[in-house]
């Protein structure tokens, strides 16, 4: 098969310039589609990173009815295997349960995305439900392209490995926790997790439903995830609660600079704190940020975050339970067993199933007022840095983060998680944005995304920001290297 550009050309391509190709007439949505489907064959051998690439999509980008007029053209897009909907198509959660589903309809941001012009051309890997670090199971082992002796972290794990390995400029990942950023992070792209009120869970789930659920993208460049969020935001009828839109274009944003930003760094979150070279790679990331013009110091809001935490792990726990309850009565089974469902995750149905409205109430109330702490923060700072989590990248079979894991305490097994995956998770709690940027590397060498957060509805910020560094460092993150594993590298 003849390809349309080489492989070092393709790379160098995000979406928006590929876009641009096409309505050029220099390539057709069709190229687009082989390449990616050819990129995928090259590299997934070695990443195992998709599940499944749609082969009649390939042949045909009008199948499944892409809009080749939108914003994005014919680009080629992986799917996360959890999430939005697909019509027909398998999703299947990286959960034995789970195999040979098949959902009856698309999801409203389905839709959505299909009219922005991107081709889902397959699915990308997660983890059982998304529920922990890293998608290592029976089904698949995902590894990261920088090293493949590494994990991807997770939940987004095989769209953040294809993305990284050059084989797309864009993919679909979901957080709920830190599951677009910590992968973007740990693989050296751009995770923007929005604020609530983007886009919508509908017809499942709403804001309100899912509470600390976002959908996104992870990409290699700031105008390419500005891009995805203007076309792709938006409520569907009957949401719960007013779905919001920026003054302006996103893409329109990020051209200019933001005015001088009072900006604040931490990585002391309660119990949690991130290692001395960590410290200082974020430290050397606040000097950049004063050379742009920006005031930078050390601050942190005043959050009881042990109670943060708890209330986050009950979150999850009592959301996810009802999750495998509900498959399990589709099912016509009365529990879930060791070869349907992962160790973990049989442990987090048996402790949250029966959790009280007593108990909901009351991490409801922690999570008011960790938001209200945070809220007076964005007060006296506009953004807040911190590394992406507080530990090195754990090496592939690291079991004690995975939901394989033999830990007999859920309640524990939460609690160690915390302690890698600190930064992320309480932007969920309060629907507030951050987004990961590669601006920072491990000392294993993997990369080590530095994240921003600021305040509710302020996300056009972040990307302002983030298109000002990548302007003055010439568009190089990760400074300017790849990964060893690298559709140009074969």
């Amino acid at each position: 098969m003849t390809l349309a550009m080489s492989w070092d050309e393709w790379a160098k391509h995000d979406a928006v310039a590929l876009a641009d190709r096409v309505r050029k007439g220099d390539l057709r949505p069709a190229d687009l589609a082989a390449q990616a489907a050819a990129g995928i064959a090259r590299t997934n051998p070695a990443l195992d990173a998709v599940v499944e690439v749609f082969d009649d999509v390939v042949a045909d980008t009008a199948k499944d009815g892409m809009n080749a007029e939108g914003a994005f053209a014919g680009v080629p897009y992986l799917m996360k295997d959890l999430g939005p909907t697909l019509k027909g198509r398998l999703q299947e959660f990286g959960s034995m349960i789970m195999q040979g589903h098949r959902p009856a309809q698309d999801s409203f941001l389905t839709g959505k995305i299909r009219n922005a012009g991107l081709n889902i051309i397959g699915r990308s890997t997660t983890p059982e439900f998304g529920v922990c670090s890293s998608a290592e199971n029976k089904l698949y082992v995902t590894r990261n392209p920088w090293d493949t002796d590494y994990t991807t972290c997770g939940s987004s794990a095989g769209s953040a490995a294809m993305v990284a390995a050059g084989v797309l400029p864009i993919s679909h990942a979901t957080d709920g926790g830190g599951s677009i950023r910590i992968p973007a992070g740990v693989n050296g792209l751009i995770g923007l997790k929005v604020s609530r009120g983007v886009y919508s869970l509908a017809p499942a789930l709403s804001d309100l439903s899912g509470l600390v659920s976002i959908q996104g993208c992870v990409s290699r460049s700031v105008r390419d995830t500005a891009a995805f969020v203007d076309n792709c935001r938006g409520g569907a009828p009957g949401e719960f609660m007013p779905f919001w839109s920026p003054a302006e274009p996103y893409s329109d944003l990020i051209k200019r600079d933001p005015g001088r930003l009072r900006i604040a760094l931490s990585h002391e979150w309660g119990d949690y704190k991130a290692p001395p070279h960590f410290v200082a790679e974020l430290e050397r990331v606040g000097k950049m940020l004063e050379g742009l013009g920006h005031h930078v110091e050390w601050a942190l809001p005043e959050v009881d975050f042990r109670n943060a935490f708890a209330a986050q792990t009950t979150c999850y726990i009592s959301n996810f339970a009802q999750v495998i309850a509900g498959h399990l009565a589709r099912l016509g089974l009365d529990k879930p067993t060791t070869d349907l469902l992962e160790p973990i995750n049989i442990k987090i149905w048996e402790s949250g199933l029966n959790t009280s409205y007593t108990e909901r109430n009351a991490m409801q109330a922690v999570f008011n007022t960790t938001s209200r702490a945070f809220g007076a923060f964005f007060e006296r700072y506009d953004i807040i840095l911190t590394p992406i989590t507080a530990k090195p990248t754990p090496k592939v079979g690291t079991s004690e983060y995975l939901t394989t894991s033999t830990n007999p305490s859920v309640h524990d097994w939460f609690a160690n998680l915390w302690k890698n995956f600190a930064y992320t998770p309480l932007a969920n709690l309060c629907g507030i944005p951050g987004i990961s940027l590669p601006l920072a590397a491990q000392e294993n060498g993997l990369p080590l995304g530095i994240q921003a957060q600021t305040r509710q509805a302020n996300d056009g910020l972040l990307l302002q920001l983030a298109a000002q560094i990548e302007r003055a460092i010439d568009g190089k993150w990760n400074g300017g290297k790849l990964p060893a594993k690298h559709v140009s590298r074969q």
